[in-house]
């Protein structure tokens, strides 16, 4: 299960146990992306946090782990480079690549995206309600599972905090605390392009009325 966990919440945790029951996974490998070639302009969160907050997160599961694979590679985080590696640590793993089914679109502007499909078996999570449009997207090697806490967002709970608003339940008890003991997203240092999104995705809202395996199995995310 690979995203920017910046921070990870509930619904990346509930998603991951949804899928890992629907499909018979044996684990799931959560991938904290290093350099998200789509979000150069975006102010992230440095990767050793959204890494240790992923811990602190996951700790609890046995068959949740988290991986520095992107963190740790020099450079830009491609998917492309993940699955290869997976593939190459776990050879003979059925792969998956979990991800939010909003992401599903921009795949096939991704690095080599002709091969992603055949190196994993994609599940798009979404929240209830939410129309994919699959056009381009393989017939084959993709499905969708709709899970009520992909409500909550990173966005929101970074905005939440900016605003001096509480996160608790909405992120871990233990993400909680470490987001306030190092002043993550802390006002005064506020990320204009979150409350802009929020807002507008909140105006946007008012006018129509955001790694796996099974049998030795994995997924991750670009």
């Amino acid at each position: 299960m690979g995203g920017t966990f910046d921070p990870v919440h509930h619904g990346h945790l509930v998603s991951a146990s949804e899928v890992m029951e629907s499909f018979s996974l044996d684990e799931v490998i959560f991938v904290p992306t290093g350099e998200q070639p789509f979000k150069e302009h975006r102010r992230v969160t440095p990767a050793e946090h959204r890494y240790l907050m992923t811990v602190v997160a996951t700790a609890s599961n046995p068959r949740f782990t988290v991986s520095r694979m992107e963190i740790d590679r020099p450079g830009k985080s491609y998917t492309i480079d993940t699955l290869r590696e997976l593939k190459r640590q776990l050879p003979g793993a059925d792969l998956f690549f979990i991800t939010g089914a909003d992401v599903l679109p921009q795949i096939l502007t991704w690095k080599d995206a002709d091969e992603l499909w055949s190196l994993a078996h994609f599940i798009g999570v979404t929240r209830p309600g939410h129309t994919l449009d699959r056009t381009g997207l393989p017939e084959t090697g993709l499905s969708l599972l709709e899970v009520p806490a992909m409500a909550i967002s990173s966005t929101d709970c970074r905005a939440r905090v900016v605003d001096g608003k509480p996160v608790w339940y909405l992120v871990p008890d233990g993400v909680v605390q470490y987001i306030a003991k190092h002043g993550l997203y802390r006002p005064e240092t506020a990320r204009v392009d979150d409350v802009a999104e929020r807002r507008g995705r909140a105006a946007n809202e008012g006018t129509t009325a955001r790694t796996a395996l099974p049998p030795r199995a994995v997924g991750a995310g670009q």
